[in-house]
């Protein structure tokens, strides 16, 4: 059941995800204008990461999906690991700045991941019976 406090967690989720998303995409830009040791391709392709699974958070929240909580619980985990890569240039604001929107973020993904298993399911013709049947069989047709 969806109360106002749901409501509201969903809301404070949706806008880390918002601001973790936006600052990721600023940061690139800033770093292909630095150059050098900020193209590091390993860090560039976190941040890229981070502000893609932002971005399917923010739509999952959006669209209620039922994997919502899942994804959440991914984008924690992409959200730490972006700032843990921005961390090591301690010395650079801007990168300190994506670090702290990245950890913000991680913590409210984090709580929706494990809060919100019940907070929204879609009716299914696809049960999970004829999933697990259909993967057995290999028979896709049947889905």
């Amino acid at each position: 059941m969806i109360t106002e406090s749901t409501i509201t967690e969903l809301e404070v989720c949706r806008k880390a995800c918002t601001d973790c998303y936006k600052i990721c995409i600023e940061i690139l830009n800033y770093c292909k204008i630095q150059g050098g040791k900020y193209i590091d391709m390993t860090m560039v392709l976190m941040i890229r990461d981070c502000a893609e699974m932002c971005m399917m958070c923010i739509n999952t929240i959006d669209d209620g999906s039922e994997f919502m909580g899942r994804i959440c619980a991914l984008c924690a985990e992409m959200c730490d690991r972006a700032a843990m890569v921005c961390e090591q240039m301690s010395d650079d604001a801007k990168m300190m700045e994506c670090a702290v929107a990245c950890r913000k973020c991680s913590e409210y993904c984090y709580q929706m991941g494990l809060q919100s298993a019940s907070y929204f399911r879609r009716s299914s013709l696809v049960n999970e019976e004829s999933l697990l049947y259909s993967c057995d069989t290999n028979n896709w047709d049947a889905l």
